[in-house]
């Protein structure tokens, strides 16, 4: 007996609604699909940390065990893959468990088959291999996606560099990338040959390098999902990079805008319709499911170049998935769900796509993620919990109420998802946690507002710590959890 086909908006959303199957995001935190537990029947996530003190009740947090030192969250992942708790958990509910994660490996692969699970996105090799920053220009390049002038080569040496980018007509005022890499680790700005030796063991050997011509652009976002009927794109939303109050790191992304005036309507459109190409692209390479691009545009000319692919879901996810139009039809993870669901489906791409263009179907909010900036390593003592913040009149912030909905936020009033909790290290570059406010955080210049600062401010005023003792040294993980 044929499957029955889903036709409609309403009836994807039904069939999630009343799913049978347990379905869990496995991760550090809950915050990349934070709120998408309301549309899905039987959805948990699974966390390493516990934003929320034990009071989401679709947040399972296992007791800690001794455990090697995480250096990806991979790792953390396949730890909890294999922690008894969690095994209990996946046993004692049954059905036909899915499991979706942010990042995983092969391992992690082996360990969802062994739990008797599947996998709800590509394989591992496949999405490495597209996660690859120099296999995106040439994904792009066939899809007729332009990245900003470039090259891609093994870079030797200084000199090495200069004829290189000679040849190229790049000049000499540089931006380097290496294949793998996130939020401004593996981005490097040369302008000299000082420049190059402050970052030389991070270039050299590091196989082909992707070497760009430096431009004076701003940074956006635009997430979209590959399906069978084709692909479906997100809202165009600003990008919050390198503002030293929230990182340490230049060129390191720490937050999102999303507004239906955030760019030109030109840019906006092209934006849309590159990203569509790039997807059908990923398409045809067999990839399906959730996507993200990066995509820088120059500040003089309004030219739009392919910055980076993540092929997962990604920081901004919590963005796209509570915006006006997921309200409205359904968050664009429930199609990455669909997809992976294998339950015939008919949809109207171009109609969709259509629709959410349309500025009445986007909101306006911000997020800005908030890691120690200073160059220090202790303790904290204390930390702020998750829920609603408010702005008093003097500028202070003040915690005014549990919750776990951003959207509960009313005016002069904050999200706060914390992630550094009591007896966590703080270093420099540890994310202390997210702030999800409505409206812009940004003024029209693309600055941080003052009322931003002061959030920022209040938060990290919040926390206090204790110095480690002299024979305790810690190294910080270089990796992010979100």
């Amino acid at each position: 007996m044929p499957k029955k086909v889903l036709k409609n908006i309403s009836e994807i959303r039904r069939y999630f609604h009343t799913n049978k199957d347990p379905i869990y995001f496995v991760s550090a935190t809950n915050f990349n699909l934070l709120g998408l537990d309301e549309w899905v029947m039987n959805f948990t996530y699974i966390c390493y940390m516990d934003c929320f003190d034990g009071r989401h009740p679709n947040v399972f947090v296992p007791s800690e065990m001794p455990h090697d030192e995480f250096q990806s969250i991979e790792d953390i992942n396949n730890y909890l893959l294999q922690h008894k708790e969690v095994i209990d958990l996946v046993k004692r509910r049954g059905g036909k468990p899915k499991f979706v994660f942010l990042m995983f490996d092969e391992t992690t692969e082996k360990l969802v088959k062994e739990l008797g699970g599947q996998l709800w996105f590509p394989k591992a090799k496949l999405r490495t291999k597209c996660d690859n920053k120099i296999e995106t220009v040439r994904i792009g390049n066939k899809a007729g996606v332009p990245s900003v002038p470039n090259t891609l080569s093994v870079v030797k040496s200084y000199d090495h560099l200069q004829k290189i980018c000679n040849k190229a007509g790049l000049g000499h005022d540089l931006v380097l990338q290496s294949a793998f890499g996130d939020s401004g680790h593996t981005t490097f700005f040369i302008k000299s040959e000082a420049d190059f030796n402050k970052h030389k063991d991070e270039i050299v050997g590091e196989g082909e390098i992707k070497i760009m011509k430096r431009i004076d652009c701003r940074g956006a976002a635009i997430e979209a999902c590959a399906t069978s009927e084709g692909t479906i794109v997100g809202p165009l939303m600003t990008e919050l990079v390198g503002f030293n109050e929230l990182t340490p790191y230049r060129g390191g992304w720490c937050g999102n805008e999303i507004f239906s005036t955030a760019f030109p309507p030109k840019a906006r459109e092209q934006a849309r319709q590159l990203t569509f190409q790039f997807g059908e692209e990923l398409r045809k390479s067999g990839y399906r499911g959730y996507f993200e691009l990066d995509f820088l545009i120059d500040k003089k000319t309004d030219e739009l170049w392919l910055g980076e692919l993540n092929p997962r879901i990604t920081g901004a996810s919590s963005m796209t998935n509570h915006a006006a139009f997921a309200h409205a039809d359904a968050p664009l993870f429930l199609f990455h769900l669909l997809e992976f669901a294998k339950k015939p489906f008919e949809l109207d791409v171009e109609e969709l796509n259509a629709r959410w263009a349309d500025p009445d179907m986007i909101d306006s909010w911000s997020q800005m993620v908030i890691k120690h900036t200073d160059d220090s390593v202790d303790r904290i003592t204390h930390a702020p919990q998750s829920g609603i913040y408010k702005m008093l009149e003097d500028g202070r912030v003040v915690f005014d109420r549990f919750d776990y909905h951003r959207r509960a936020v009313g005016e002069n009033e904050a999200f706060f998802l914390r992630i550094s909790n009591v007896g966590d290290y703080r270093y420099e570059g540890a994310d202390l946690g997210i702030l999800v406010t409505r409206g812009r955080s940004m003024t029209k210049g693309f600055k941080l507002t003052d009322k931003s600062k002061k959030w920022i401010h209040g938060i990290t005023s919040a926390y206090t710590a204790e110095p480690l003792p002299a024979a305790q040294p810690m190294e910080d993980p270089a990796f992010k959890i979100m």
